[in-house]
């Protein structure tokens, strides 16, 4: 165990965290490491919708980059932010065990949703979901990491913004009682209705492909249950995308020996939608996604899709 494990990851305060959490647990596990914290193009860029910037690959990129060159060894991620496509020479080697995958709503004062409201966001699932549910309320772009938005929200008068639960619970933003930090002042209530991005909650960890001592290493701490919910979700999605972004939302568990999984798709505007759920024997997951999204895109699917790429590419 004489090499050092580089770990790469964005500078980000949540990023950080996440990368400590893995150096932590492999140093527990008697190995060397050393953080390299690099910045991304979509934490530089806060100007733009992320799908106005070719979302794919926009916060890991940069680490696939350094990777390739040699200058970390691994990277950890939120898995939600990489793509369904790993680099060539690339392999995932661990999904470490996952926490709450839910949506958030932060508000700064009791809201009355029959009312318009303004809510930011600068997800497209997230604004769909949104404007289907309450099509008389506006949605805003929102961008920056946890404490940026959060900052903004607070300067603005929007009425909520929505983020990831797992996120904030990790900077020690949020209990289970869904009470955001007095220093921000705000409240957080769970959005239980809207389903999450595919892999949402979850960590990933990637190394290169001939690195066999990184590989070994970081494969200690794979879940196995984390692993099979992310791969049928993300397999969800590649099917559907086909490169392009849209509003999908996936969620995958695993109860007694089956696999249950809830997908969507909506059109931008959120007023159409297109939904599945499904279980299969949890020996029959590895296709499972798949097959889910094909079903979509036979009823409908196909069509939205080809209607969202169109807007988007406006």
């Amino acid at each position: 165990m004489k090499k050092t494990i580089r770990i790469g990851t964005r500078d980000s305060e949540l990023a950080l965290w996440q990368a400590n959490t893995v150096k932590s647990k492999l140093e527990a596990l008697g190995y060397t490491t050393q953080l390299v914290p690099v910045k991304s193009e979509g934490d530089l860029v806060l100007d733009k919708p992320l799908y106005e910037m070719g979302i794919t690959g926009i916060f890991t990129k940069t680490l696939d980059v350094a990777m390739i060159k040699g200058t970390v060894d691994i990277a950890v991620h939120s898995m939600k932010d990489v793509p369904t496509q790993l680099p060539n020479g690339i392999v995932q080697t661990a999904v470490l065990a996952r926490a709450s995958s839910e949506d958030i709503l932060v508000t700064k004062n009791v809201i009355d949703f029959e009312k318009p409201c303004t809510i930011a966001t600068g997800s497209l699932r997230r604004q769909a979901q949104w404007l289907n549910r309450y099509p008389h309320h506006k949605v805003v772009d929102l961008r920056g990491n946890v404490n940026t938005r959060l900052q903004k929200l607070s300067d603005n008068d929007w009425q909520g913004a929505i983020f990831a639960k797992a996120g904030l619970q990790r900077l020690g933003y949020v209990s289970e009682a869904h009470i955001i930090s007095p220093s921000f002042g705000g409240v957080g209530e769970a959005l239980d209705w809207m389903l999450p991005a595919p892999a949402q909650g979850a960590m990933v960890i990637v190394a290169l492909e001939n690195d066999d001592f990184s590989k070994d290493a970081t494969s200690k701490l794979n879940d196995p249950a984390s692993e099979i919910c992310t791969h049928i979700e993300r397999e969800f999605l590649r099917t559907l995308e086909g490169g392009c972004t849209a509003p999908i939302g996936s969620f995958a568990e695993i109860i007694e020996d089956k696999v249950l999984l809830k997908g969507c798709l909506f059109s931008l505007d959120g007023k159409e939608k297109l939904e599945i759920e499904k279980a299969v024997d949890k020996t029959d997951y590895l296709h499972f996604g798949k097959e889910c999204a094909l079903q979509i895109l036979k009823n409908g699917g196909s069509e939205l899709m080809a209607q969202i790429k169109s807007q988007i590419n406006k």
